[in-house]
């Protein structure tokens, strides 16, 4: 999770993909590098859960062969298409480096985009891959659309003792449990949507809200964006729906739990992950002013 907050290492070469030539001659470079993509989001991959290592084979088709870019001067394509022996991103991220990992969610991201949007939202019209698969036109209406991310917020909520909310949703399975999240809603400032969605799912007021980091999630296509907060009180109102319940824990009840097998974390891959470790760990962003 830790690789999100530098530098991408991942070239997405916004110029020279505008050439024609200059991308054939990508495809067709010795050491080019193609990943498939499945419908759900699966990449081929090894026994050790190491990336297939797949060369473009087909002639290069621009309505199927998107270019992500360069990685370390080599050429890195995508396609949706079936795999063989395939995991998904929750398997993948926490075994990567940070660089194939940067890959692999590009990867999903891309390709999945693709898939979701064939034709225009305006006029319903199908649309063509553009620019190296960065962008969709409409032939009809003469729009352009891109790539995007929806903006969500995940939140470690801490009371005035330090103990660290968590909340289950009624869709999980038995004893799973997170942080509270939720998407941005139009209008709506990153910091307004953490107070909302607190306030929506517990019933609590904060009085302190803090940004600590982001991830992509293409899940579809979300951006998590990673605060920590302080809650102004303690008594939880869930609405039973969403949230089936919620509740405090101190790190030794939160240790006792996981460790009886009453309580499934979220997995290292996760944003959420990396927020509730940084609470147990006692390195979470200060809350003080």
């Amino acid at each position: 999770m830790d690789s999100w907050g530098g530098a991408g290492q991942l070239d997405r070469c916004e110029h020279q993909r505008l050439d024609e030539g200059w991308l054939l001659a990508q495809w067709a470079a010795p050491d080019a590098l193609l990943l498939v993509v499945d419908p759900a989001g699966r990449l081929d991959v090894g026994d050790d859960l190491a990336i297939a290592e797949r060369r473009p084979e087909d002639a290069f088709d621009a309505q199927r062969h998107y270019l992500l870019g360069l990685t370390g001067g080599r050429p890195v394509f995508v396609q949706a298409g079936e795999v063989t022996t395939g995991a998904g991103l929750r398997e993948l991220m926490p075994v990567l480096d940070g660089a194939s990992r940067e890959l692999v969610v590009a990867a999903v991201a891309l390709a999945q985009w693709h898939r979701t949007l064939p034709h225009c939202g305006s006029c319903g019209a199908a649309t063509v891959v553009t620019t190296g698969g960065m962008v969709r036109h409409c032939p009809a209406c003469g729009r352009d659309r891109f790539p995007r991310s929806d903006p969500a917020i995940i939140v470690a909520v801490l009371d005035a003792d330090d103990r660290l909310l968590l909340g289950h949703q009624a869709v999980w399975a038995p004893g799973r449990m997170s942080i509270l999240a939720g998407f941005v809603t139009a209008g709506e400032s990153l910091e307004q949507a953490v107070h909302r969605e607190v306030a929506e799912e517990t019933g609590l007021v904060l009085s302190a809200v803090r940004y600590v980091a982001s991830q992509p999630w293409p899940f579809p296509r979300s951006l998590m964006l990673g605060f920590v907060a302080r809650a102004a009180g303690t008594e939880i109102e869930v609405d039973g729906v969403e949230i089936e319940y919620a509740r405090w824990f101190t790190r030794d009840e939160l240790t006792a739990a996981v460790d009886a097998g009453e309580v499934v974390l979220p997995g290292e891959a996760s944003i959420a992950h990396r927020l509730i470790a940084d609470w147990r760990a006692g390195t979470s962003v200060s809350l003080e002013a």
